[in-house]
C-alpha cells in the first residue's frame, strides 16, 4: 500500500470491484516515510535557515540561525504521522471498502494469494511492491552500515558530517538540504556529471550553486572501499590514494526492485533485472498478474507510480485498453529546482536528426519575478523538432510547478508558438514560457510581413 497500490485500491473501488490490499509494514510506501514527505520537509526547513542567512540579499539584516537538526527531524516525523493519520490511515480505505491485510503476501497461484496463514482467491493480482535502496559493490560498505533513504529520516537528528556515493536526484537534494542545516557535505560521483539525465547545461548552472553554497561535490571518482574508525574517523570512503572522512556515509546510487519471496518466479511470472517483464497495458507474462510502480523498473517516481497503477485497474476491468507510451516528468527540488519532461537537447538530435531540432533559451535574468525575489539564477530551455515541442527543462523556483504545462504541450504535440496564445498572470516565473513562445510566434510573424496591408 505505497503510492501505486493505495491508487490502485481506491481507484477500483470507486467501480465496485472487490479489493483486498497487503501490507506487511507501514501504509504510506517509500514516498511517505522514506522518500517524497520527508525529503521535502527537511528541504523546506533548510531553505528557511538559508533565507535568514541571506536575508542581506532582500535589504534585511542577515542572521546565522541557531539549528537544532533534532527539533528539525521531529517537525519532519510530524508531518509523516499526520499524514498517515489521516490520507494514508487503513480506515480510510476500509470505509471506501478495500479489505486492509497486515502481513507478508505471496502467489500461491496466478489467482490465489496467501497472506499470513489465509489464502484468498482473486480474479487478478497487482504487484506494487516497489523498489529498495541499492548498495554498490564496495569492500567494507555494507558492514560500515550505510545511510540510505530508507534509514537516515528514521534518524534522531542530521548527521553532523557526511560523505555521499552517487550524485542523482536523492543525493543532489538531501547534499544541499543538509548543507543549509550546518552538516560538512561531500559528494562522490563515478561519472564526470551529476544529475546525468538532465540537460546537462542546466545540470552545471545548480552544481555551480551547490558549490557556491558549501557542498563538496567531486566528480570522476570510483570509491573502492570503506574503513571504520581509520585514523581516528568514523567512517571513511576511499578511492586509490584520496580519501573522505565523515561521521556518516550516505548511499544513493540506485535501487533495486523489491520482488523477493513473493512467488513469483513459481507461477511463471516473468522477472529481469529492473523487476517484474510487463507489456504496454502492465500486464506481467501471466494474464491475471499486472504490476505498476518501482517494482517493473520503470520511471521510479510517486506520480509515475499512481498513474500506472490507474492504467492497470483500468486496463482489468474496463473496455478498452491503455497501452500506449506515456510521458512522465519529474522534479528535482533544490533550490532552484530542475524540472524535466520529454526529451534532452542531444536525445532529441539523435532521434530526430540535427536539422529538424532547435533550442530555444529564457534565462530568469530577463523575469521581472524573478528579479524581484531574488532568484534570477535560473533558465527555461524547450527543445522543438520540425517545429513541435519535444522537450522542457526549466531551472527556477517552483519549477515542478511549472513543468506541467509544458508536460501538456509535449503530450498534445503543440507548437511553441501555440502557448503563445496563452495569456500568463503576470509577474510569474510562469510568464517565462509565453515569453518565450512569443519569440517563436514574432519569428513567425516576421515571415508573414508581406501580409500586411500599408495604410492608403
Amino acid at each position: 500500500m505505497g503510492s501505486a497500490g493505495m491508487v490502485a485500491a481506491e481507484f477500483a473501488s470507486t467501480l465496485g470491484v472487490r479489493v483486498a490490499c497487503a501490507e506487511r509494514d507501514r501504509i504510506g510506501g517509500d514516498c511517505l516515510w522514506t522518500g517524497c514527505v520527508p525529503s521535502k520537509a527537511l528541504l523546506a526547513s533548510a531553505k528557511a535557515a538559508h533565507t535568514l542567512r541571506d536575508a542581506g540579499t532582500y535589504g534585511l539584516t542577515a542572521a546565522e540561525p541557531e539549528v537544532d537538526t533534532a527539533r528539525v527531524w521531529g517537525r519532519i516525523h510530524a508531518i509523516q504521522d499526520e499524514i498517515a493519520r489521516t490520507d494514508d490511515n487503513a480506515d480510510r480505505f476500509r470505509a471506501l471498502g478495500v479489505d486492509v491485510l497486515p502481513g507478508d503476501a505471496r502467489l500461491t497461484s496466478p489467482t490465489t494469494v496467501r497472506v499470513g496463514e489465509q489464502e484468498h482467491t482473486t480474479r487478478f493480482v497487482l504487484v506494487a511492491t516497489g523498489s529498495r535502496p541499492a548498495l554498490p559493490p564496495i569492500d567494507g560498505l555494507a558492514a560500515a552500515a550505510p545511510l540510505t533513504s530508507e534509514r537516515i529520516f528514521a534518524l534522531a537528528r542530521a548527521p553532523r558530517s557526511i560523505v555521499m556515493i552517487g550524485a542523482g536526484p536523492v543525493s543532489i537534494e538531501l547534499a544541499q538540504g543538509l548543507r543549509r542545516l550546518g552538516a560538512e557535505v561531500t559528494v562522490l560521483q563515478r561519472g564526470s556529471r551529476v544529475l546525468a539525465r538532465e540537460e546537462p547545461v542546466l545540470a552545471e548552472r545548480l552544481l555551480a550553486r551547490l558549490r557556491a553554497e558549501g557542498v563538496e561535490v567531486v566528480t570522476d571518482v570510483q570509491a573502492d572501499r570503506v574503513s571504520v574508525g581509520t585514523g581516528g574517523c568514523p567512517k571513511t570512503v576511499h578511492a586509490g590514494e584520496r580519501s573522505w572522512c565523515a561521521e556518516e556515509i550516505f548511499v544513493g546510487a540506485g535501487r533495486t526492485p523489491t520482488v523477493a519471496g513473493l512467488g513469483l518466479d513459481e507461477v511463471g511470472v516473468q522477472l529481469g533485472e529492473q523487476g517484474v517483464v510487463v507489456d504496454g497495458a502492465l500486464r506481467s507474462s501471466v494474464r491475471s498478474v499486472f504490476a505498476a510502480g518501482d517494482v517493473t523498473g520503470g520511471a521510479r517516481f510517486t506520480h509515475a507510480a499512481g498513474y500506472e497503477a490507474a492504467r492497470a485497474v483500468r486496463n482489468m476491468f474496463l473496455p478498452g485498453s491503455s497501452r500506449g507510451p506515456y510521458l512522465v516528468p519529474w522534479c528535482t527540488f533544490t533550490d532552484p529546482e530542475l524540472a524535466h519532461a520529454g526529451l534532452t537537447e542531444s536525445a532529441a538530435r539523435a532521434q530526430h536528426g540535427d536539422r529538424a531540432v532547435r533550442v530555444w533559451r529564457h534565462d530568469l535574468a530577463h523575469s521581472d519575478r524573478a528579479r524581484t525575489d531574488s532568484a534570477s539564477d535560473g533558465e527555461l530551455r524547450v527543445v522543438t523538432a520540425k517545429g513541435r515541442i519535444v522537450g522542457a527543462h526549466v531551472l527556477a523556483p517552483n519549477a515542478g510547478e511549472l513543468i506541467g504545462e509544458l508536460a501538456l504541450a509535449i503530450d498534445r504535440r503543440l507548437r511553441l508558438a501555440d502557448l503563445a496564445t496563452v495569456v500568463h498572470v503576470y509577474p510569474t516565473i510562469a510568464l517565462a514560457i509565453q515569453q518565450l513562445a512569443s519569440e517563436a510566434a514574432y519569428e513567425r510573424a516576421r515571415r508573414l510581413r508581406w501580409l500586411v496591408r500599408s495604410s492608403a
